[in-house]
């Protein structure tokens, strides 16, 4: 029986990777397109919390993640592509992300993260260390503008992250560890 769910999560998690790419192209095709995944995420985030607007212009830096998850019953796998924008240098890093995690749940979502950082010490650990760990907790029906999800907000010592559901049907409880590494095709 656990066989069968090992087997079960990694082909979700090989078709994630496929789902969580940024794309294909050239490596400024990709940049481009993650740059715009970026600026879509950022207005998204904007209109509904119109406050983090100033929180982020006023940060040392910040960075925003496209991913997509799934949770089979006992076991959570998600990949994911992203960028940071260091504000003081003007350096964007291009990075990568997956995340397993344990715990009670079933579903599939695509969602967002965007990551104040609010000093340079925590953007730089984040860009060479990039781990993560953290509780998660979902309820998420979308798929457009229809629907519902939960949307989250963190602190984590000198960074504010922000969660939100692009689309899909979830409901989990979770630990879970999440790496993030620059993506050494694109930087």
């Amino acid at each position: 029986m656990l066989s069968i769910r090992v087997a079960v999560a990694f082909v979700f998690s090989c078709i994630l990777m496929g789902c969580a790419s940024s794309g294909s192209g050239s490596r400024v095709e990709k940049q481009h397109d993650i740059l715009e995944m970026r600026d879509e995420v950022l207005t998204q985030l904007y209109k509904e919390k119109p406050d983090v607007r100033a929180q982020i212009s006023s940060a040392p830096g910040y960075a925003v993640f496209s991913n997509a998850n799934i949770n089979l019953i006992v076991m959570s796998a998600g990949t994911g592509y992203g960028v940071v924008k260091d504000r003081g240098t003007g350096q964007h890093t291009f990075m990568n992300m997956a995340e397993g995690g344990i715990g009670l749940g079933i579903g599939v979502k695509d969602y967002r993260i965007v990551m104040v950082f609010h000093n340079t010490d925590a953007i730089n650990h984040f860009i060479s260390s990039g781990w993560s760990f953290g509780g998660n907790v979902d309820a998420a029906a979308k798929a457009g503008d229809k629907g519902a999800s939960v949307a989250g907000e963190a602190y984590y010592g000198d960074v504010t992250v922000y969660t939100f559901t692009e689309s899909g049907l979830a409901l989990q409880a979770t630990v879970k560890g999440t790496k993030f590494w620059q993506d050494s095709e694109l930087n």
